[in-house]
């Protein structure tokens, strides 16, 4: 198939970056021209929902950067390759982190070349092209240098359409999955309250009054192999269980010289306690891993609460927004053990704890076939992104 360079086949404009360049005065969350960045930008379209607008007067002055319908909108600086497609037809300009890609439709479709701009080969060739140092950084002329997969404009559309369709596949069961969370946590108000509000009156209690052991893993990284025991960090804590297949392995006698504290037990709970706050998952098997400084161990006297109540728990709006407000540093956040230990928790009896567990046994069951449902599809996914795109 043919292989063509991005900027034979669209035009690539950056952002005006002169004299007319909005400043934060002229940046407004109410005005008439939307003045989109990386932030308003979900993978697929313009989020609209927290815009920052500009006036007709200054947009009239831009002498570049203005978008319109069909163009794709792509992220230069930061969140490398984050883009969106225009749906809208509507008037608007780019901050000077974004370039707009705008396709020449005789001879690509935008939507296959959204797609194509998130397959294996051109995430390949954005880490090539990222000249960056301290901040990842692309130049529109280097993003003119892709290379894509052209095929006609006819079989351009059946590819889209194909890919879209199973995507649409795969939107679908994560909104399942999030409709089953949603069902939990309004099982949880309905038994226990908001931890908002306290409106039940539960008396309040630090969290260190049920726990057995809070502490964090290992500091130093023993050398990765390619078949070993699993090492986790908060980056396989975010899918709401212990992700092992995606972490890092180390050797047999490396795990043996770990601190204990540093390897969990069944009933834990793994809380991620630096960047990402608040990921957390329960240690459901007795299987042999350690953990990371990143995701904090919080072992559990499981005669005074219960594991999967407590999970849940955590993963209340206040709780995790109290954590993050509690999380120190700058650039990166760490929550650190001390302010862990005195989370606030609801006093309340153990008998009622166990009536949500059962509950939460039952929806995860159907979790469980979802979410196979989801990887099956995804994997079907990807393995046609390759096909289609290399």
């Amino acid at each position: 198939m043919e292989k063509v360079k991005l900027g034979d086949v669209s035009k690539l404009i950056n952002g005006d970056r002169g004299k007319n360049y909005p400043s934060q005065a002229d940046i407004t969350e109410d005005g008439e021209i939307p003045f989109v960045n990386a932030g308003h930008l979900n993978g697929r379209s313009i989020d609209f929902s927290e815009m920052n607008y500009i006036s007709q007067e200054k947009y009239e002055k831009l002498s570049s950067g203005k978008f319109q319908m069909g163009d794709i909108l792509y992220c230069l600086r930061g969140s490398l390759g984050k883009k969106a497609i225009v749906h809208k037809n509507v008037n608007g300009a780019i901050a000077s982190s974004l370039v707009i890609i705008r396709p020449d439709t005789e001879k690509v479709s935008g939507e296959y070349l959204m797609l194509a701009l998130d397959s294996p080969a051109i995430r390949e060739q954005l880490v090539k092209a990222n000249n960056g140092s301290s901040q990842p950084n692309l130049s529109a002329a280097s993003v003119r240098e892709y290379e894509v997969e052209l095929p006609t404009l006819s079989v351009q559309k059946e590819v889209a359409e194909k890919l879209v369709k199973v995507r649409n596949v795969i939107d679908s069961r994560q909104q399942e999955l999030q409709l089953l969370d949603d069902l939990i946590k309004a099982r949880f108000v309905e038994l226990f309250g908001d931890p908002a509000n306290n409106g039940k009156g539960w008396v309040i209690k630090d969290l260190e009054t049920v726990t057995t052991i809070v502490t964090y893993g290992l500091t130093v990284r023993p050398e990765y192999i390619d078949e070993g025991i699993d090492l986790v960090s908060a980056r396989e804590l975010h899918k709401g269980f212990v992700a092992y297949d995606e972490a890092p392995k180390i050797s047999e006698q490396d795990f043996e010289k770990l601190s204990d504290k540093g390897k969990p037990h069944v009933n834990d709970i793994l809380f991620s306690k630096t960047g990402s706050i608040g990921h957390c998952a329960l240690v459901e098997d007795d299987k042999p891993f350690a953990i990371t400084q990143n995701a904090a161990r919080i072992g559990l006297n499981t005669e005074l609460v219960n594991p999967l109540w407590l999970l849940n728990y955590l993963r209340m709006d206040f709780i995790q927004d109290w954590c993050k407000g509690h999380a120190k540093g700058n650039a990166v956040k760490d929550f650190q053990l001390q302010d862990m230990k005195v989370i606030p928790l609801f006093d309340c009896p153990l008998e009622l704890q166990e009536q949500f567990a059962a509950f939460v046994k039952q929806v995860d069951k159907s979790k469980v076939v979802i979410r196979k449902a989801f990887e099956e599809t995804q994997r079907l996914f990807d393995s046609l992104m390759q096909e289609y795109f290399g």
